[in-house]
């Protein structure tokens, strides 16, 4: 059909045309009204507008992204980490804060049975040291439940690390957390033992070695009594009075110093405890005592070890050794103190003397309650039998051991070795996190 097109069946060509010509006319009549205007920008002015326009819509944009990130690490809590940094997902938020106020010992492992997470329990006690778990019991028993995925809960004897003297009566409960992560809760059930221990010995202790001062004083009582008409023999009578009720008291303050070893463990309630300064205040108690005896007292140079317990009753072991040493040595002798720290994070205070010396067969039991290699001589030097035994319950209760050694008549030297406080131990370590 050759009828007339409409405007939509023109060819594009022809289209563009006509609207070139239709936008020249219309500028061509503004030009008139108005007179002569800039219709169009030079090419470089555009160029810089357009680069000053993205310029500040970066900026606006960096500052709402920023202001949303710091949106979102205010509100988001941190995620638990590896003690050397690196992120743990698998650890569940808020577990670093939840450990701390678990009671007992509680710390995740991690698949490479490495310690990712550890309240201040677990080093206390020993049994996480860095990222390691440091017995052989709780590893087993992690493994085994890594194994099936069965949480598992055993009531264990544990030997405290690094020298496996000291015991520790656990409840451990070992738990998964995700595949790579599992929790452990120990329950420190030494304290409970330990009470029911202290209510049977301290009964026959007492019912045991009481009698005998006790006995001497009521018979002494009797002579005075007697003898009230004899000025001299009242004096003699009262003299040894005064002598029996000193080894009453003695033997009292020993007993309670005792149980009170046996009813705590100081490791719960730890801090850094300087050697130098224990060796300095056993030697100022003992110097009297030493002076009496004419026997020199000779401190090795500062050591800068330190230990992590109760330093009262670090000192209260190391005034026994050296009491011991200054009553079994003869007059014009010298006792030497020294401190050292060993391979193995050990930490080493002995006691040397020039005394009479303890028989080879007797050495295995001088730790022992109220035993005496020479009665006779434990009377004469006011001895209670209880001296070393305490300080045997000291060195266990501090996860370390006292040796000795000695040779009939050329003296003894007796060893504390105590595990050493970590190097970045604070100088009180209730409540922190472990380094």
């Amino acid at each position: 059909m050759n009828g007339p097109r409409t405007a939509g069946e023109l060819p594009v060509s022809q289209m563009n045309a006509q609207g070139s010509l239709a936008l020249q006319a219309v500028r061509r009549s503004y030009a008139r009204r108005r007179g002569p205007i800039v219709v169009a920008v030079d090419a470089a002015t555009a160029a810089v507008l357009a680069l000053l326009a993205g310029i500040v819509l970066g900026v606006l944009v960096g500052a709402a992204l920023a202001r949303s990130r710091s949106r979102t690490r205010t509100a988001a809590p941190p995620a638990a980490s590896e003690p050397d940094g690196v992120p743990s997902p698998n650890v569940p938020e808020g577990l670093a804060g939840l450990l701390q106020v678990l009671p007992g010992a509680a710390f995740v492992v991690g698949s490479d049975d490495g310690v990712i997470r550890a309240s201040s329990q677990s080093a206390a006690l020993g049994i996480v040291q860095g990222r390691r778990v440091e017995i052989p019991e709780i590893r087993a028993l992690v493994a085994a439940v890594r194994l099936d995925g069965v949480t598992r809960e055993e009531e264990l004897e544990l030997r405290r690390p690094p020298l496996g003297k000291g015991l520790l009566q656990a409840r451990v409960r070992v738990a998964v957390l995700s595949p790579s992560a599992a929790l452990v809760l120990v329950e420190d059930l030494s304290e409970s033992r330990r009470l029911d221990a202290v209510r049977r010995d301290f009964v026959a202790n007492v019912s045991h070695e009481l009698k005998t001062p006790v006995g001497a004083l009521s018979l002494l009582a009797e002579a005075v009594q007697s003898a009230s008409d004899d000025p001299e023999a009242v004096q003699r009578f009262a003299a040894r009075m005064q002598v029996e009720s000193q080894r009453l008291s003695n033997l009292v303050s020993d007993l309670v110093d005792l149980s009170r070893l046996q009813s705590g463990d100081p490791l719960k309630q730890s801090a850094v405890v300087e050697i130098d300064r224990v060796v300095a205040e056993a030697v100022d108690e003992t110097k009297l005592a030493a002076i009496a005896r004419e026997i020199d007292v000779v401190v090795s140079p500062l050591s800068g070890a330190r230990v992590l317990g109760d330093e009262a009753q670090l000192v209260m072991a190391l005034r026994n050794l050296l009491t011991n040493a200054v009553a079994y040595s003869p007059p014009h002798t010298r006792v030497a103190v020294a401190a050292r720290i060993c391979d193995g994070g050990i930490v080493e205070v002995s006691v040397t003397d020039q005394g009479i010396g303890i028989p080879e067969d007797e050495q295995a039991r001088i730790f022992e309650r109220f035993y005496r290699v020479d009665p006779a001589r434990s009377r004469v030097t006011g001895g209670t039998g209880l001296g070393l035994a305490i300080v045997k319950h000291v060195c266990a209760n501090h996860g370390g051991e006292c040796t000795v050694w000695s040779v009939e008549g050329e003296g003894s030297t007796f060893t504390l070795r105590l595990p050493a406080a970590p190097p970045g131990a604070a100088t009180d370590v209730r409540g922190e996190t472990p380094q």
